[in-house]
């Protein structure tokens, strides 16, 4: 399909720089496409808050949350050549040995391999006060990969040491990161250790809408997908079908696995929360709708034509124009439906990207809740 179909003009001021608070005051956009409509405003929105999802979901549903957690990742450093030194700024995107990263640098014109890049010099890191590493490759569009000093846990703890929360380049080009971030940039039910993005439609989740949640009778249940940074990347070919996914490594246990299935086959519905936890589920999921236990990388890209096996619904923010995300929610709910959607959020005053508000998003055949 042409890229361009997934355009939108979307206002500056339509970008969040700060989550709502408390996180569940966030509104929330419901979306039913209208059954057999192909007019491009063929959609049911209202105009809720995210804390009423409770009243929007059935007893018997199941929320699938992923609980990756964030990694500081976003680095600065000082190369080092002879006596020539240079600042870069890096950006971690994926381990790929207990000592090596990948990495996108900015400006990656001033590495080549061989250099050394010096990291938190100024006392703040475990481990006599620095984190060195050396290029060890230099790839495309200003990626490179990292082989740092230390490895493992040290490694880990060096990183969280030095390491500012890696913001999407939409906040960071206005603000900087600060302590802040490092709990608001954070889902409260994060355990696992590895995204360099985070899933965004959990942030707006409190211990006090679980509660909620639970006295409705809706159960919630945990996959794993480490977010890299291709998440934020606009698809720059003019067509999708030239577009490459980064790979993302994910894992559903057998727990939940069974869970799932098990609401599927009593009636109820699957809804993920976000696209990162759909991506595992349908990276996973069999024709016949079934969900195994799996881990493994994905590069799931979907477009509309899709046909979606294992969701009934989706919780999720509002996306980047040309995105690999609005091409997916528009695959789910329709190119029409989501168009009139997000014109009508964008109207409406809704807040974007990461830090923004949310939408609950139903496929053209579903039924509204009861």
């Amino acid at each position: 399909m042409r890229t361009d179909l997934f355009d939108f003009e979307l206002p500056d001021s339509a970008i969040a720089l700060r989550p709502a608070e408390p996180r569940d005051s966030a509104r929330l956009l419901v979306v039913h496409p209208v059954k057999g409509g192909c007019a491009r405003d063929d959609a049911e929105l209202s105009d809720k808050t995210v804390r009423d999802l409770p009243g929007l979901l059935n007893p018997g549903d199941a929320l699938v949350f992923n609980d990756t957690r964030v990694i500081p990742a976003a680095l600065s450093g000082v190369r080092t050549r002879g006596d020539v030194q240079a600042k870069v700024d890096f950006n971690l995107t994926k381990q790929v040995g207990d000592s090596s990263w990948r990495a996108f640098a900015r400006p990656a014109k001033r590495l080549e391999v061989g250099d050394r890049v010096h990291f938190g010099h100024s006392g703040e890191s475990c481990f006599l006060g620095a984190l060195d590493a050396t290029v060890s490759a230099k790839g495309e569009a200003g990626e490179v990969e990292l082989a740092f000093d230390y490895s493992g846990s040290i490694l880990d703890d060096a990183i969280r040491a030095v390491g500012v929360m890696p913001l999407p380049p939409y906040i960071a080009l206005k603000r900087g990161a600060d302590d802040r971030d490092r709990q608001s940039y954070q889902t409260v039910y994060a355990k696992n250790d590895g995204a360099v993005a985070a899933p965004t439609a959990g942030l707006h989740f409190t211990p006090e809408l679980f509660a909620a949640l639970d006295a409705r009778g809706i159960s919630r249940h945990f996959v794993t997908l480490h977010v890299g940074p291709g998440t934020f990347l606009p698809v720059k070919a003019d067509d999708t079908s030239e577009h490459k996914m980064h790979s993302e490594w994910g894992e559903i246990s057998a727990e939940t696995a069974a869970a799932l299935n098990e609401t599927r086959a009593r009636g109820g519905r699957i809804v993920a929360v976000g696209t990162t936890s759909l991506r595992v589920l349908e990276s996973a999921a069999g024709d016949d709708g079934s969900i195994p236990a799996w881990s493994g990388d994905t590069s799931i890209f979907i477009t509309p034509g899709y046909r979606f096996k294992a969701i009934d619904a989706l919780m999720t923010n509002f996306h980047l124009p040309r995105s690999t995300l609005f091409m997916l929610v528009a695959a789910f709910s329709g190119l029409g439906t989501m168009r009139a959607a997000y014109g009508h959020a964008i109207h409406s005053g809704y807040r974007f990207y990461s830090y923004g508000d949310a939408s609950l998003l139903f496929p053209a055949d579903a039924e509204p809740s009861t």
